[in-house]
């Protein structure tokens, strides 16, 4: 029997201490140091070097090796995000708040890849089969050929799938998985470590594609310890707010496709609903141009999508005045007031700034920072842009307009939904668009001066 030796581990980072502490000295963390059991040696009681393994096989660059083969789903925004479909032997991490749809949606897809062929099984250990097809009654699944189990242990689970051999598997979710040679709770850092391994290893062994559910923190990262999230080839995450009901499925790793790649969803009453177009869809409900409104053109992954940016600016009876932002990065937001009032003379000094990315989706891209500042100009002086218009380009702290990537990609979007003028920095190529006015800029105070004319700051 293999020594047992006690360990403390950090539950954000994965690091190992060799004593309780509050804060994390890894990554700085606090409250976050659990306590686990180890093995210190190997199952024989010595540790690796001491015994021989076996030789493994060694290849070159050169070697050529068969295309993945991939099974789509028919869920054209799903097979997006997976980077043209499944692949065989991948091991996928799903995570999103509680309630945003992740059940739902894995398991319209374990019902569509049946639909397709693709034998799946879906193992819960969240709710009673029951539940299930009640689920799957309403969402009008219950005639897809898909298996259907309820249980948490880990070694019969894997038992199961090595008996029926299925070409997909979920497992929701696995913070309630239990491995009964772990001595430790279900959900604590060395089950969820224990059984992503588990659940990985074997994966890739019989050639099953696993797909694992994780719940996340408050803090929006996938519960346990980051090392499962590099235990598998894709991480995805499902994002949404509440109180919208537009979904984004988001890659932010994936080794058989692109990374940052979006799948968009709207919540019904009947399931989750793919979307084609985000663009028109983000767009619906804008309606006649008013003041602090501007259309960016951004670039999720491969796909280009417009979004509309709000921002209301109002007089502040506090002291310090709120900057309150949704959607967008607050210190993005601060940088871009200072370049405005330094560099362009334009105070929001004793003005509230409030700034909202419109239809829940969240913009990470710096190409959004001239539709921000249009939009903030524009709610300044309670001037409407014009309702044909979009914007996107890098400020930088001079005050210059940095070129970015993917112009034409841009332009082409902004075209197809009927808007004929934009403004952007210079490209580094010239194009030449006869449908399209555009507007090429190297420096905000030039932008600012062909758009609103003078600003008194």
């Amino acid at each position: 029997m293999a020594k047992q030796t006690v360990q403390f581990v950090c539950t954000a980072c994965g690091g190992v201490h060799k004593k309780w502490a509050g804060k994390c000295d890894h990554c700085g963390a606090w409250n976050t140091v659990e306590e686990e059991t180890a093995l210190s040696t190997g199952p024989t009681g010595k540790s690796l070097g001491a015994s021989r393994g076996k030789s493994i096989t060694l290849s070159d660059l050169s070697t050529q090796d068969e295309p993945l083969p991939r099974s789509t789903s028919g869920i054209s925004e799903l097979d997006r995000v997976l980077g043209g479909g499944l692949v065989p032997a991948s091991a996928i991490l799903v995570g999103g708040d509680p309630g945003i749809g992740k059940s739902t949606l894995l398991l319209q897809a374990a019902a569509r890849f049946a639909l397709q062929g693709t034998e799946a099984i879906y193992i819960s250990g969240e709710e009673a089969a029951s539940q299930v097809r009640m689920r799957a009654n309403r969402l009008g699944l219950s005639h897809a050929p898909l298996k259907l189990a309820a249980e948490t242990n880990l070694r019969d689970i894997l038992t199961t799938l090595d008996a029926e051999r299925p070409r997909l598997a979920i497992i929701d979710s696995i913070q309630t998985m239990w491995a009964d040679h772990v001595d430790s709770a279900p959900g604590s850092v060395t089950q969820v470590r224990t059984a992503a391994h588990e659940l990985t290893s074997f994966a890739k062994r019989r050639g099953i594609s696993v797909v694992l559910v994780g719940h996340v923190t408050k803090d929006g990262q996938i519960a346990g310890p980051r090392v499962v999230e590099h235990m598998v080839d894709t991480v995805l995450y499902f994002e949404g707010e509440r109180g919208h009901q537009f979904r984004i499925l988001r890659a932010v790793k994936n080794r058989f496709g692109p990374a940052d790649e979006i799948g968009v969803f709207e919540m019904t009453g009947e399931g989750l609903q793919e979307v084609t177009n985000p663009s028109a869809l983000f767009l619906s409900e804008r309606g006649t141009p008013a003041p602090g409104s501007a259309v960016f053109a951004g670039i999720e992954g491969t796909r280009p999508v417009l979004v509309e940016i709000q921002a209301l600016v109002a007089p502040s009876p506090l002291a310090t005045p709120r900057r309150t932002v949704v959607g967008w990065d607050s210190g993005r937001l601060a940088m871009i007031l200072a370049v405005l009032e330094a560099r362009c003379g334009v105070s929001f000094g004793g003005l509230d700034v409030y700034l909202n990315v419109a239809g829940g989706m969240r913009v990470t891209e710096p190409a959004a920072d001239l539709a921000v500042a249009a939009a903030l100009l524009s709610a300044r002086q309670d001037h409407a842009l014009a309702a044909d218009a979009v914007f996107f380009g890098e400020l930088s702290l001079s005050g210059a307009l940095r070129p970015i990537a993917q112009h034409d990609a841009r332009i082409r979007e902004a075209q197809k939904l009927g808007f004929s003028a934009a403004f952007s920095p210079k490209p580094t190529k010239n194009m030449a668009n006869d449908a399209m006015t555009l507007h090429k800029t190297d420096d905000l105070n030039e932008f600012i001066t062909s758009v609103f004319g003078v600003i008194e700051g």
